[in-house]
């Protein structure tokens, strides 16, 4: 009998998702208008506590709609942590700007913030705050460097949805916060990104701007380049039910991590999730460090996981090391930290329908690899 396969990440569609996507179906909008937009950016900008959302795309077109509305362009630098998924990097890339890469803080994962205010010049235009793996980065310090020198501040929150910072949702600080809604996030749209801003004149430029640039008050005059950046109405139909049902998601994820943490608190050498008194982080991966002797260890882990039928991911590589970015680099920075987080990270399975009986398995599955 062959094993199971445990996934890393599963969309779970129990809600309204079906019953909407019907809706969409029987008036015929399909495509990008009908209510449904409307619907899911007033409820998810609400949820977060802001005053407006605009749907689009997804995660990666939500930073480059940010930061072109914000007006960076060439001759910019915008600051980013080095150890993140690539899409902040890229889309600053887009707008012609400059990406200025900062190492990562050992604590929680997120940028070091006082690794940023040396990296300020005067083509400085923004900081892009990415809250990775579910926890959220120090706002309040961010916020205050970024005053001190006039700088944007932009929240990729793609990891991270529901997560909480000083009693806050994630996603209300900043200029503007970025949101992905792929397959593998906490809530989906299948593909889907949302940014929100309490701008009025921001959001109403970002919602120019993903149409093509086209004016809201005369169909086919384009007063300025845009972009196709457009969320379906079905897919906004999906992130509604989907949303409706983000506060069971979200417990059930907390549950998952504490079985995880019961399991592996004794293992020596494995350095669990950071959760600091200041933040309510959010089980987006359950993510872990393996910091024990053993050369390679994290990838014999992966391996022996995967033997078993468990997917298992490494930690993102550092932006450094690629190759089309070594190019953005400055003179004698390193980036000690993102490289060892990257080396001996990675992450587990953890969406909502998995079993107790999957993740003592998983558990138990690590320790083995370990002992051997």
């Amino acid at each position: 009998m062959a094993m199971k396969f445990i996934p890393i990440a599963k969309p779970i569609l129990i809600g309204k998702e079906k019953e909407y996507i019907e809706q969409c179906v029987k008036t015929g909008w399909i495509s990008s208008q009908g209510e449904f937009i409307d619907k899911f950016e007033q409820a998810f900008a609400k949820y977060c506590g802001v005053k407006y959302g605009v749907a689009n795309a997804n995660g990666t077109t939500a930073l480059h709609l940010a930061l072109a509305a914000l007006g960076i362009g060439p001759g910019d630098e915008v600051i980013a942590p080095d150890l993140t998924f690539i899409s902040p990097v890229n889309a600053i890339i887009y707008t012609g700007a400059e990406p200025v890469l900062v190492d990562a803080d050992k604590e929680t994962w997120n940028i070091d913030i006082d690794k940023i205010e040396k990296e300020i010049t005067q083509k400085t235009k923004a900081i892009i705050v990415v809250h990775l793996y579910g926890h959220p980065s120090r706002l309040d310090k961010i916020l205050e460097i970024a005053k001190k020198y006039n700088l944007f501040v932009i929240e990729d929150c793609a990891e991270a949805h529901g997560a909480e910072y000083l009693g806050g949702k994630i996603g209300g600080f900043g200029h503007v916060s970025c949101f992905s809604f792929y397959g593998n996030k906490i809530i989906t749209t299948g593909g889907g990104g949302m940014c929100l801003t309490n701008d009025k004149k921001l959001a109403d430029k970002m919602r120019i701007l993903l149409n093509h640039g086209m004016s809201p008050k005369k169909r086919y005059w384009h007063d300025q380049i845009g972009f196709n950046y457009r969320l379906t109405n079905i897919q906004a139909a999906i992130g509604l039910a989907q949303l409706e049902q983000i506060h069971k998601f979200l417990e059930e994820r907390e549950q998952i991590s504490a079985a995880y943490n019961r399991h592996l608190k004794d293992i020596d050498g494995l350095i669990l999730p950071p959760s600091k008194d200041w933040a309510k982080p959010v089980c987006w991966l359950y993510s872990i460090i393996i910091n024990r002797k053993e050369p390679k260890i994290r990838d014999r882990l992966i391996e022996g996981l995967r033997e078993n039928n468990i997917d298992a991911r490494p930690f993102f590589y550092p932006i450094h090391k690629m190759p089309p970015y070594k190019k953005y680099l400055k003179a004698n920075q390193t980036f000690k930290t993102a490289e060892y987080l990257s080396k001996r990270g990675m992450s587990l399975p953890s969406y909502q329908a998995l079993k107790k009986s999957d993740i003592k398995f998983i558990c138990q599955t690590i320790k083995n690899v370990i002992s051997s």
